[in-house]
């Protein structure tokens, strides 16, 4: 099926928005090398992205609460609850996956990884990026772009709900998230190549940080002051 010009375009416009603000940002920093810069605008861009999508956990809550609300109070259930709350969390789901890249934030099973030196995690990171990561976002893209061309042909609707609201949409963040998993994926291979080279991490933008990396943190601290 020929790609549909009006989801192609738009489809296109947003990634190559997201391009031209990664260029804006990597000008604008003038505090770390060029390249440190583009991995810093890569990080910054995803994280906007994850923040802005993390707003539809409060819309979210509000449909649920009123739905519960019309159900048991009112003894009127809404018609759209259930397509709204799948549509937002798929939002708030989806639209985190790169901002939990460029954090670091993905769960994996690091009770040996954080054993290891820096440049042993970072080719292990990269093998199992170029043989997993990859070909399975690669995949993401190519299913995801087939799924919503063939809903904006036929301009598909809910089919679980009467009002049947529409979910072309909707379904266009499939193709899109996965070209934005894309673009933070290849910050995160040349962050592994620069750990191989200098034996360090490269630094990455950071916010938040979890209790437990803290903790961590914390306890090797002082574990380095007892020895020292």
């Amino acid at each position: 099926m020929a790609p549909n010009p009006i989801f192609l375009a738009i489809l296109l416009g947003l990634l190559a928005l997201v391009v031209v603000a990664i260029a804006l940002v990597t000008i604008r920093r003038t505090d770390t090398s060029r390249l440190q810069s583009l991995l810093f605008a890569v990080d910054e861009v995803s994280t906007f992205i994850g923040k802005g999508a993390a707003w539809a956990i409060v819309a979210l809550t509000a449909a649920i609460c009123y739905e519960v609300f019309a159900r048991y109070v009112l003894q009127a259930p809404t018609m759209w609850a259930f397509d709204v709350s799948y549509m937002l969390y798929g939002i708030l789901f989806m639209l985190a996956g790169p901002y939990a890249l460029a954090r670091n934030a993905h769960v994996r099973g690091d009770f040996l990884y954080r054993t290891w030196d820096p440049r042993t995690q970072a080719r292990l990171d990269l093998v199992l990026y170029i043989l997993f990561y990859f070909p399975g976002i690669l995949a993401l893209c190519y299913a995801g772009f087939t799924f919503a061309n063939f809903s904006w042909f036929i301009f598909e609707r809910s089919a679980n709900s009467p009002n049947g609201p529409y979910v072309f949409p909707f379904k266009s963040l499939i193709p899109l998230v996965g070209g934005l998993m894309v673009i933070q994926g290849l910050a995160e291979v040349v962050r592994c190549v620069l750990c191989i080279r200098t034996g360090q991490w490269p630094p990455r933008l950071h916010d938040v940080e979890e209790l437990e990396k803290v903790i961590l943190e914390q306890a090797e601290a002082a574990k380095s002051q007892r020895s020292a």
